[in-house]
């Protein structure tokens, strides 16, 4: 199972929005505190309607919590820092994908360590960053796209009428 991480969020809504696409994704969630929130605001739930109930979710006191309970994970990080693309990268099935806070990213002394597993989305230069619940879609959505969406339903049905 891919594995999404958010690195100290701040905004609930994103965290809301994230937490619907990992439901969707059949993906668990990390959280890694501080958060710039409460699990428990209207706000985070709203933005992950009646999903929320159904994700799988784990928090951290902080990163070295996260390190330490995850030993062997194989873990790329998402930034505008990064060297490689996203798309350039092949996903193992069971890695994670950390993003970090909206309002600085992922800490450069995490970045600086992990140099050869940062990737980035391509962008407008003039353009600081995509909104943290996009850029997870989009980085998610890759990662399960070269694992063959496994365990996904892939077609879909028309109520009335059949495709041609």
């Amino acid at each position: 199972m891919i594995n999404i991480v958010l690195h100290e969020p701040e905004i609930p809504a994103n965290t809301g929005n994230i937490g619907r696409t990992c439901c969707a994704a059949g993906v668990k969630l990390h959280l890694i505190k501080p958060l710039g929130f409460r699990l428990d605001e209207k706000s985070v739930k709203r933005a992950g309607l009646d999903y929320w109930e159904h994700l799988e979710y784990k928090v951290y006191e902080d990163y070295e919590d996260f390190l330490i309970k995850n030993p062997d994970a194989k873990i790329y990080y998402a930034t505008t820092k990064a060297p490689y693309i996203y798309s350039e990268v092949q996903y193992e099935r069971d890695c994670f994908i950390m993003f970090g806070k909206e309002s600085a990213g992922i800490p450069e002394d995490i970045l600086y360590k992990n140099q050869e597993t940062c990737v980035r989305i391509p962008m407008n230069p003039e353009i600081r960053s995509l909104n943290l619940s996009n850029s997870v879609a989009v980085v998610l959505y890759e990662a399960l796209r070269q694992n063959q969406f496994e365990g996904m339903q892939t077609e879909g049905r028309l109520r009335t009428h059949e495709w041609r």
